[in-house]
């Protein structure tokens, strides 16, 4: 997790150099703008893929790390991605690109008849909306068998970083529909790393807390990822 953790946090910066490459920089290569493309793609999908393994992780360590439910996100989670890269991939050779049309910007853009960029959006947010909806009743369950307050364990339960991803794919979905492909695609990048930073500061937390579960900087307490839950209202 360790890895997964350094891998997720600083490929954002990698992701992040090339599209302020690909987008600002004035470049008039197609054949340059078709190999920047397929490298931002892989590193977005790739960034996708580690920070949803997080949520994933999170998901199924609530639910008491039932094994079932791990397969099946798993394989649900694999089909979506095989499904985004062909989307995204199979549209990259044949598209045409075009110079922006933002006044002042002459870098590689997509036309915006060249592919459906809300359909890979369309597929993540439905497994982000099943992640919510795994999260929401495994909260609902807590809060009955221990009495606690549902919006206290939905806190707790990290519902703020499950929602901010899937508002994120809603809101790609929605975008091509009323913004240039310009706008749009600055857009699909703002998720990519926005996932990254959710991601990461919600595994980051956690660490803290099952350092820390007292808020006390001199005892180190080992807590079991499975344990942190809404009897500690610290948490």
């Amino acid at each position: 997790m360790k890895g997964l953790y350094i891998v997720t946090r600083y490929l954002s910066f990698i992701f992040l150099a090339t599209d302020l490459y690909m987008y600002f920089v004035p470049n008039e290569n197609l054949s340059k703008c078709r190999a920047l493309d397929n490298i931002q793609t892989g590193i977005g999908m790739l960034l996708v893929v580690c920070s949803d393994y997080f949520f994933i992780l999170r998901t199924y360590v609530l639910w008491n790390k039932n094994k079932i439910l791990l397969a099946a996100m798993l394989f649900t989670f694999v089909s979506v991605i095989v499904a985004c890269f062909g989307v995204a991939f199979s549209t990259i050779v044949p598209a045409a690109y075009v110079t922006s049309t933002i006044p002042g910007i002459t870098g590689c853009y997509r036309s915006s008849d060249s592919y459906q960029p809300f359909i890979p959006f369309l597929l993540l947010s439905v497994f982000q909306l099943g992640l919510m909806i795994l999260m929401l009743i495994r909260a609902i369950q807590s809060s009955r068998t221990n009495q606690s307050r549902l919006y206290v364990v939905l806190v707790n339960h990290k519902i703020f970083y499950y929602v901010c991803g899937f508002l994120f794919s809603v809101t790609n979905i929605i975008t091509p529909m009323l913004l240039q492909n310009s706008y749009q695609t600055i857009l699909n990048s703002v998720q990519f790393i926005m996932l990254a930073i959710l991601a990461t500061h919600m595994h980051l937390h956690l660490w803290q807390v099952n350092r820390h579960p007292h808020g006390s900087t001199s005892a180190l307490v080992h807590i079991p990822m499975s344990d942190i839950s809404f009897e500690n209202p610290t948490v």
